[in-house]
Parts: structure tokens; C-alpha cells; sequence
């Protein structure tokens, strides 16, 4: 098993699922030695392989990949505002280093790949959005292309994870420790939120169940900004104000997982959407004098703002569930 990007707390959370399993080796690939020395450290396990290089350069992904069986690509340039400012460094790590890992997944017979998405892809308006939009393109053209080949190619698609690397959530607490006021950006700003647990598990589920060129989403809540705010202040200095600040770059008022166009064709279970590849070629003349059978008007999309919005009792009672938040408590 190869995880790309595995340094980040999405590679430490795979990692941890599939250690005491059958799987016989796991990989982390990434650029950063210093975190895969900690890993190295942290886990000494004889299963972990540590392989230094770059999505970006192919040869390095051909390096990690042999014999390879599953590869879960989590590498990315993940931050709004650093890609607003390098457009061009999203192109080569979320596009073009995911067609690398795609194309050499293939070449070496890997069985199945899953790659990460996320929420600002859907709509788009920044470039780290646009940039995960095409990986998922990227990936379901592959999927189109290679057909029934040995290696299929599926996706997932998550809003913000709890406490991630690069989230707000470890920001309001800093702040709040340091008697500082926790900063909003707008408060009628509204995200998805889900554990890092239950963004594995979306990543099982997709491993278990996807066929070529799926899109998985997990159905999950979402709370106001200053609802999430005010959940930290009160579980960690509620002697603090709150600020607005305005909006930064690259940012939305909500976030969208599927668009009303993906929801007329989404297949729905009681956790999960699944969005099957579109399979129709070139030929459009055929489609002329028929389109498909859903009307779009009768459709809306799944976004943050009308999905379950969580009250402040409820965003704290989830909080309170996070081994992070739990630790970053015990030392207030």
C-alpha cells in the first residue's frame, strides 16, 4: 500500500488502520524527511517503508509504486490563500503530480487508487478548488480510458476535517490560549464538518466498494463559523471576544460537496452519495433529440447551508469526541 502525501494527519490515520492488518507493507511517500523521520520514530514498525520524493517528478512516483497494490494519493498543495498567490504550484502538485501517480498506477498494475478531494472543487472559485476539479477530471477521464483495465480509479470528495493541518479549528484555540480574540472571517460563513475518523472511513468506503471513475461524498453537518467560534471560546477561554475580520482570498460564504447537476444522478445511502462515471463518448449528435431523464430545475445542490446546521451545544459536544481537542484541554 502506497500513501502519497503520508506525512499529513490523513496518512497518519490510513497508516494506523491498516497497520495490524494482513497488508504486508505500507508506504508513506512525501517530500518532507523530517516528518518521516518522526513517523519513522513514532511507529517503529518493520510494515512502514519511508520513500523521499516529489508527485511532481515521475520518476520518483515509478520509484515508490512497484508492486505496489492500493494507493491512497493524499498529496497536495492544500492551503486557499498560498495557491490564490501560486496558481501555477497547484497545477504541478494537484494536477499534474496527480496524473503522474494515475499514470503510473496503471503502468504498474496497481490494483485500485483512490484520490482525495475536497468541497472547494465543486464550484470552484479559487485555484486550490480548480486545481482539485481537474484532478477529479483527471482522474475519471483515466478511469474512461482504461475502461475495464486491471486498475481502477475512484475518488473522494470531504469538507473540513477537525483539527486537520492548515484548519481553522487549531487557530481559534491558539488564539484563545493566548487571550487573544478568535478572528472571523464572516460570521454567516458556513462548513462542513467531519472527524478525521469519519474521513477515513469514506476513504474505506471507497476502497471496499468503488468502481471506476466513482465519486464518493459523506453525508455530514455543518456549523456557522461564529457557531465555531463561539464552541472554542466556551470550551477554552470564554473570557475572550470575538472579531471580525472580513473575508480572505479565495474564500466562500458556503461550501458545496455535490452540485445539483451530480445530485440528479447520485446514488444515496444512508451515509453516503456515490457519483457514477459518465460514460458517454464523443458522439453527441445521438444526444441531440435525448438528454437525460432528470430535470435539473427540480434539483438543488448539497452544500453547508442546507444541510444540518449544528448549535453551539452541539459543535462543542463534537469537539469534545476529538482526541486533538481533548489533549489541547488537558494542557489549558
Amino acid at each position: 500500500m502506497l500513501i502519497t502525501g503520508g506525512t499529513g494527519s490523513f496518512g497518519n490515520a490510513v497508516l494506523k488502520m491498516f497497520l495490524n492488518t494482513e497488508v504486508k507493507e505500507i508506504r508513506i511517500f512525501s517530500r518532507d524527511e523530517l516528518k518521516q523521520d518522526n513517523m519513522r520514530k513514532l511507529y517503529k514498525n518493520s510494515k512502514l517503508k519511508f520513500y523521499i520524493g516529489d508527485v511532481r517528478d515521475i520518476n520518483s512516483v515509478y520509484n515508490a509504486m512497484k508492486n505496489v497494490d492500493y494507493v491512497f494519493h493524499a498529496a497536495a498543495l492544500k492551503q486557499v490563500p498560498s495557491c490564490e498567490f501560486y496558481p501555477i504550484e497547484a497545477v504541478k502538485t494537484n494536477i499534474l503530480g496527480a496524473e503522474n501517480v494515475l499514470n503510473a498506477s496503471i503502468e504498474m498494475g496497481v490494483k485500485k487508487v483512490i484520490v482525495l478531494s475536497t468541497d472547494k472543487a465543486v464550484y470552484p472559485i479559487n485555484a486550490m478548488g480548480i486545481s482539485k476539479a481537474m484532478m477529479e477530471k483527471v482522474m475519471i477521464a483515466k478511469a474512461r480510458m482504461t475502461g475495464r483495465s486491471e486498475t481502477i480509479l475512484c475518488g473522494t470528495r470531504y469538507g473540513n476535517v477537525i483539527a486537520s493541518r492548515g484548519s481553522v479549528i487549531p487557530l481559534f484555540i491558539e488564539q484563545a490560549r493566548n487571550n487573544q480574540p478568535i478572528t472571523i472571517t464572516d460570521p454567516d460563513m458556513t462548513r462542513f464538518l467531519m472527524s478525521l475518523d469519519e474521513a477515513v472511513k469514506l476513504v474505506l468506503y471507497a476502497y471496499r466498494y468503488g468502481n471506476s471513475g466513482d465519486i464518493f461524498v459523506r453525508k455530514s453537518p455543518a456549523a456557522k463559523i461564529i457557531d465555531l467560534a463561539e464552541a472554542i471560546r466556551q470550551l477554552f477561554n470564554p473570557h475572550i471576544k470575538l472579531k471580525i475580520i472580513g473575508t480572505r482570498h479565495g474564500e466562500k460564504q458556503y461550501e458545496t460537496l455535490l452540485t445539483k447537476e451530480e445530485m440528479a444522478k447520485a446514488k444515496e445511502t444512508d451515509k453516503y452519495f456515490k457519483i457514477s462515471i459518465d460514460d458517454r463518448d464523443l458522439n453527441y449528435e445521438k444526444y441531440f433529440t435525448k438528454g437525460e431523464k432528470s430535470i435539473l430545475s427540480q434539483k438543488r445542490d448539497y452544500n453547508s447551508s442546507n444541510t444540518k446546521l449544528l448549535t453551539v451545544i452541539e459543535i462543542k459536544e463534537m469537539l469534545l469526541k476529538i482526541d486533538f481537542i481533548k489533549n489541547k484541554l488537558k494542557r489549558s
